[in-house]
């Protein structure tokens, strides 16, 4: 039986648990590349979308999504950007509510109440 080894992707840094032979085998596909089984999925995909999937388009497909894997780390990844996303709207909206309350009086808390319909007499 071969040896489990653990290999880092060279594209997200995930850590797999892998034999030696195929580590070898996925680096061989991938000019030397470790891929993660998701980057490795997501390239073959993108090389397959062209005709004959050949050893250059394999090439760029790593290449390319590489490139997207730096972007997305440098930018703290899918959660990172959702906390950005959320931080800055809250910023934003406090920034209306103090403009608002500059410009006009805040109205009561009553004010947002709905009226129901035995107070209207119906």
């Amino acid at each position: 039986m071969d040896k489990v080894e653990a290999v880092s992707c060279e594209c997200c840094g995930m850590e797999e648990e892998c034999t030696g032979e195929y580590i070898g085998g996925v680096r061989a596909y991938f000019g030397g590349r470790w891929l993660c089984g998701l980057c490795s999925e997501a390239v073959k995909y993108e090389a397959g979308k062209r005709a004959g999937a050949a050893a250059h388009d394999v090439e760029e497909a790593v290449r390319a999504h590489m490139a997207i894997c730096r972007t997305l780390k440098m930018s703290g990844g899918p959660a990172g950007r959702v906390a950005d996303g959320m931080r800055q709207m809250l910023r934003t909206a406090s920034w209306k509510k103090a403009a608002a309350g500059a410009s006009s009086p805040s109205p009561s808390p009553r004010s947002h109440h709905r009226a129901s319909p035995v107070s209207v007499g119906l």
